[in-house]
């Protein structure tokens, strides 16, 4: 019985042999460096007061946090984070982040966009209020009292948060209401066109093939009454990108130059004369317009509301605050992609706790990433 225990022990010794447990993958340099990090507070602090404040940090708050020993450095660290962010100097920045991030601002008419966004921030309110919010998206800003002052838009019969901005509409006015389909595209998603891409690619007998999650003739072209061909396969192929662009677009048409909703569209085209554009040129007759494919829409609301469940822009909003908070260009203009697995802590933690931008900067100012160098 001992033998037989023993031969036992000796085969399961094999079987857990070093020699049969795989080894972990070779780190590359990055990882290495990343790893070489360390925590340095005093140093996120002067970055973190900049960025929330506008300001460095005082004397005495460099102190309370170079003179802390062990646990009590990252406490003192988060609590000054903390009094930034209830400062109101942070309400101003936000305005001027909201600014930048919008490209709108320097005007009132302009400048009631970028602080309405600041207010959903400060007011801790939820961000996909930018895309579903009925009334006041177009408050004015105090910067000696940091107060913000409710005011609704009052040009389209349905308000739906910045969609129908009028300060938007009329800055971004153009040929068939595309600058302002581009511009909620690269804001809200952090991508260009085209927005999507199909699996497998198809031959359309282009020079390059068609790549649309639609099907290729969802969108109009001269063969199926549209006026301009959207359907070209003679160069640089147009529906990859209008697949999507134009099944949204048509929403946008109503609002003329000044940024106020008509019952009419109201956008010109690039054709002679620069007649106004009509349905059947986005898209052929029963199609339906869609914020991606499978997501039908039908109007601003369902929009905003096909938007705001996209996981994507709760991950653009993250990955613009990351961008923001370690320095870097704008994520679509600079081309500053933040890979997923970055920031899906952050992402997570976002999006099952009411979409709070507030406490997703928050997050970003105290993570890990941000306070090790």
């Amino acid at each position: 019985m001992t033998r037989c225990l023993l031969a036992l022990a000796l085969a399961l010794t094999a079987c857990l042999s070093p020699i049969d447990v795989p080894e972990p993958p070779p780190k590359d340099e990055w990882d290495q460096k990343l790893d070489e990090r360390v925590l340095d507070y005093s140093a996120a602090l002067r970055i973190a007061a900049l960025r929330l404040t506008g300001e460095l940090p005082t004397l005495a708050e460099l102190v309370q946090v170079s003179s802390a020993d062990g646990d009590a450095k990252r406490v003192a660290y988060e609590s000054l984070v903390r009094a930034y962010m209830a400062s109101p100097k942070f309400a101003r920045q936000m305005v001027l982040f909201w600014q930048d991030t919008l490209k709108l601002g320097d005007d009132p008419r302009l400048d009631s966009a970028a602080v309405f966004m600041a207010q959903l921030v400060v007011e801790n309110r939820a961000y996909t209020e930018a895309l579903t919010a009925t009334r006041d998206t177009c408050p004015t800003f105090d910067p000696a009292t940091a107060r913000f002052i409710p005011a609704s838009c009052g040009n389209a019969p349905q308000t739906v948060g910045l969609l129908t901005h009028p300060g938007m509409q009329a800055h971004f006015f153009g040929n068939f209401a595309f600058r302002r389909v581009r511009w909620v595209q690269e804001t809200f998603a952090c991508t260009k066109f085209p927005a999507e891409l199909a699996s497998t690619a198809l031959d359309v007998g282009g020079v390059t093939p068609y790549t649309g999650t639609f099907p290729f003739t969802s969108i109009a072209g001269t063969a199926n009454g549209g006026r301009v061909d959207f359907l070209d396969t003679s160069a640089v192929l147009c529906a990859n990108c209008h697949s999507n662009m134009n099944h949204v677009a048509p929403l946008f048409a109503y609002f003329d130059a000044s940024g106020q909703w008509q019952s009419e569209m109201m956008v010109p085209t690039p054709l002679p004369g620069n007649v106004v554009a009509r349905m059947g040129d986005y898209v052929p007759a029963g199609e339906r317009l869609a914020w991606r494919a499978g997501v039908p829409v039908f109007d601003m609301r369902s929009l905003g509301a096909a938007m705001a469940a996209d996981p994507a822009i709760a991950q653009c909003a993250v990955a613009r605050v990351w961008n923001w908070a370690l320095g870097k260009s704008d994520i679509v203009d600079g081309g500053s992609r933040v890979p997923a697995a970055t920031i899906e802590p952050v992402v997570s933690a976002f999006t099952t706790s009411g979409l709070r931008l507030h406490d997703a900067i928050y997050a970003v100012f105290t993570g890990d990433d941000f306070v090790r160098f």
